[in-house]
């Protein structure tokens, strides 16, 4: 290739343009390639082990007693057989010391015999689960001995029977993220469920039902058999391979998200790409235009450097690969603590392919504008040294286009959501706009300013200098910086809210799974009044007539009208409610039952009054009208529910109550233990340690998504010593001309300083206005609570990210500081 030779000799010429470019190569790929390549590994880890992560081949769930028809196909298919089943029950309780001296929220698992049939539970003391597992025993977490006091071998009171700690329990197969189990897992032999007295009416208890298919090619065909006898809406039967874990929905969210972040980064690092290779082409005007001097057409200069590119393109998407492998293992280990101990990662091909073509087409569109420009150069740039600028304005518009449309397209396949990949991209489009032009109207306004002192005006005019590119790092590090500051401040806004400062009046301890012939003695034990709230549990089956496709609505990333709802009945508004359209609660008008609903579920779907809505409670229909549309006028703790109904209408239904109140810290571990031992069903809920639960995993994945963002501001770090090389020779004429003049080095230094500090000041400011405005946004608006600007900490920020562009800039520009006006112009005489 006769382009080959110019073209190595060109890039070690320009080694570090080249290298900061396949720096913004790699940097666009790879945490893109890092968070689809740990998705497809869980994925694919997920799937190898879904038979030991749910323990069965189907798994029958709900909160409801099993129907009778599907009760009868099981027994059916258990007496011919076919299979091997297993019972689970699942639930809340709090559970005591003997002494009655500490207490625990605990979430107890019954099972029978048999559990589980595929997986092993690990146990402290090595022995195997079955035959630890014995009727008045427990295996219980270490944290529970922790709270307690309590050792193996000690009695542990559960409900209304006493149970032994028989071992301690250290894996278990199907368990839940621990970051969301609120409490220590307790297993009890299914033996002693009926001892224990919790299994109430209304109870919030999961039942599943574990089956092992001795055939394993007819457990699709029995599944659907199952699916068949069916008849209620809350039965969900999957098999091991569409059964959807705690685990993977929190892990396809929290990818989803991540996958967002990667998504902006490559956008970013994108127009660090197209910067770079313009400072890298402005280095080569000479050349260029020397070329053409000697007869070179712009077809052979186009082709030339645009070997070029794709050659540092294929070194940077080779990188971008290796850094997505190094960092898809940092990810795994900054997610170890909520995967399951076995679930790791390894080397997705299908990903790396991926990542070759995004690399070529990330390259190939961010390099259309600069390589379009080199047409634009001309000899005469030889003798007179300026850059030839460009007057036609269409491949920029063209060059944004198809950007806009693969940004877009990428979005598409990654989310499969036509509507919010519009959202997303429009929202990345608009931030960058945004920033833009505030860059814009900041850079206008400070050109125009009168500046005396003459240090700080000679870097004013730094910013302006041919090929500074100050415009583009600006706008880099404003979108960058802007999405990290918003991200800190509604964390510290909910942390402020919620953590550590509950509103004086807001309750603290939830009591729940209350027996309506329990209210009075409850109340008698507390000590004061107590306001108790009816709790019916049902699902949705269809609105207006249409039914609900439980399949689809379950797929929404945000709430849906799939799951089990909590209704409740009264006929007055909550203090904190008002009526955002109807006049009253019910129609005194309308004889058929009634509903009255919260505005967060016309959001789900879009209802109005008189529109009807079909329950199912206790496997019973009930279809409702819309009397009226709710909403709150806060969003503290205090108890709310999506849908109220009539006394008439549900006071005879099945429920139990529920009550929440302001308790003393202190006053909290000993009332709870005082109404547990009382009335063993009732479940405390301390939610001053819930929240702190929540803070905790709300902290730890926000210092991930603000690792993976640092990416973004990489970019812009790069852009900005992109530019320092770029303009190289009028930094170093600067320089020397400074020095002859009669300035000394200080002042050369505090010149560059300033100008370096302008950028960081400028970027980190506008960040924080647009961070400032977007968390406001999201905390007053989306959240509903109040609202803190954190001014000391935005400070913070600001200076952090002046000194850091100030170092890069200043190391960067060390040389040309250190350039003497004798050898300078030596070097120009003899040139």
């Amino acid at each position: 290739m006769r382009h080959m030779p110019t073209i190595l000799r060109q890039v070690r010429r320009s080694s570090r343009q080249a290298g900061l470019f396949v720096l913004c190569v790699a940097l666009s790929l790879t945490t893109l390639t890092a968070f689809s390549g740990f998705a497809r590994s869980v994925g694919r880890a997920l799937l190898d082990d879904a038979r030991s992560l749910h323990a069965a081949d189907i798994i029958i769930k709900s909160y409801d007693p099993i129907s009778a028809p599907l009760k009868q196909a099981i027994d059916q298919l258990a007496e011919q057989g076919q299979i091997v089943r297993a019972n689970v029950h699942e639930f809340y309780s709090v559970v005591r010391a003997p002494d009655e001296k500490a207490s625990v929220l605990a979430r107890l698992k019954v099972v029978q015999p048999g559990y589980p049939f595929y997986g092993q539970i690990v146990l402290k003391s090595g022995r195997p689960f079955r035959q630890v597992l014995v009727p008045g025993g427990c295996i219980a977490e270490q944290t529970l001995l922790d709270r307690t006091g309590l050792t193996v071998g000690d009695r542990l009171k559960v409900g209304y029977t006493t149970l032994t700690i028989d071992d301690v329990v250290t894996v278990e197969p199907d368990r839940p993220l621990d970051l969301f189990a609120f409490g220590p897992r307790i297993f009890i032999h299914s033996a002693d469920l009926d001892a224990l007295g919790l299994m109430a009416t209304g109870s919030r208890i999961r039942r599943v039902v574990l089956l092992k298919v001795i055939d394993p090619l007819q457990v699709d065909a029995i599944a659907a058999r199952l699916k068949q006898a069916s008849r209620l809406d809350g039965e969900d039967i999957d098999t091991y391979l569409t059964a959807g874990s705690v685990v993977k929905r929190f892990l396809d969210n929290f990818l989803f998200f991540l996958k967002l972040v990667g998504l902006f980064i490559l956008i970013i690092s994108g127009l660090g790409i197209q910067s770079t290779l313009t400072a890298l082409f402005n280095e080569k005007q000479r050349t260029i235009a020397v070329m053409k001097a000697v007869g070179a057409t712009g077809r052979f200069i186009t082709t030339h450097f645009m070997l070029m590119v794709f050659l540092l393109g294929a070194a940077g998407t080779g990188a971008g690969i290796l850094a997505g492998a190094a960092v898809q293992g940092i990810l795994a280990w900054m997610l170890g603590p909520l995967l399951p101990g076995r679930l790791g990662w390894a080397i997705s091909w299908i990903g790396v392919g991926e990542a070759v073509m995004l690399g070529f087409t990330v390259v190939a569109l961010f390099s259309f504008l600069p390589l379009y420009r080199l047409r634009e150069t001309r000899p005469v740039v030889i003798f007179n040294r300026l850059p030839s600028v460009g007057n036609s304005r269409w491949p920029n518009y063209l060059s944004g286009l198809l950007i806009l449309l693969f940004f877009l397209a990428l979005v598409l396949w990654h989310m499969r959501d036509l509507r919010f990949g519009f959202y997303f991209v429009g929202a990345v489009v608009g931030l960058i706009l945004a920033a833009a032009l505030l860059a814009h109207l900041v850079l206008w306004t400070i050109k125009r300013l009168p500046v005396r002192y003459l240090a700080l005006r000679q870097a004013i005019k730094g910013l302006f200098r041919r090929g500074n590119a100050t415009r583009a790092i600006m706008i880099t590090l404003t979108a960058s910086l802007a999405m990290i500051f918003g991200d800190h401040l509604i964390e510290k806004n909910l942390n402020a809210t919620f953590v550590q400062s509950f509103p004086a009046d807001s309750p603290n301890a939830f009591y729940v799974d209350i027996q309506p012939d329990q209210a009075d003695a409850f109340s008698a034990a507390i000590g004061r009044p107590v306001q108790f709230y009816p709790i019916v549990r049902a699902r949705i089956t269809a609105v207006n007539g249409e039914a609900i496709d439980r399949s689809r609505e379950g797929k929404q990333r945000r709430d849906n009208l799939s799951r089990v709802f909590n209704l409740t009945y009264r006929e007055v508004l909550l203090d904190d409610e008002t009526l955002i359209d109807g006049d009253t609660l019910f129609r005194k008008d309308w004889t058929e039952p009634q509903v009255s609903v919260m505005d967060t579920i016309v959001e789900m779907r879009e209802m109005k009054i008189g529109d009807r809505i079909t329950f199912r409670i206790q496997g019973v229909p009930l279809t409702a009208r819309i009397s009226s549309l709710r909403t709150r006028d806060s969003r503290t703790l205090s108890p709310f529910f999506y849908f109220v109904f009539p006394d008439a209408v549900l006071k005879q239904a099945p429920h139990t109550l529920f009550a929440a109140m302001k308790v003393a810290p202190g006053q909290m571990g000993p009332l709870q233990t005082s109404i547990v031992s009382r009335f063993p069903n009732i479940s405390v809920i301390d939610m001053s340690q819930t929240i702190g639960i929540l803070a905790r995993m709300m902290a730890r994945l926000s210092r991930i998504v603000r690792v993976f963002s640092l990416f973004s501001i990489a970019a812009g770090i790069l852009i900005l010593v992109s530019a320092v090389f770029a303009t190289r020779a009028e930094r170093t004429v600067e320089s020397v001309y400074y020095k002859i003049l009669g300035a000394d080095r200080r002042f050369v230094f505090t010149v560059f300083a300033l100008e370096n500090m302008l950028v960081g000041l400028l970027s980190s400011a506008l960040a924080l206005i647009m961070a400032q405005a977007g968390a406001y946004w999201v905390c007053v608006v989306k959240f509903d609570i109040g609202y803190r600007p954190f001014l000391s900490v935005s400070l913070v920020m600001v200076a952090a990210t002046v000194a850091l562009v100030v170092s890069v800039g200043m190391t960067a520009s060390r040389s040309i500081m250190a350039k003497k006006p004798v050898a300078y112009l030596r070097e120009q005489q003899n040139e």
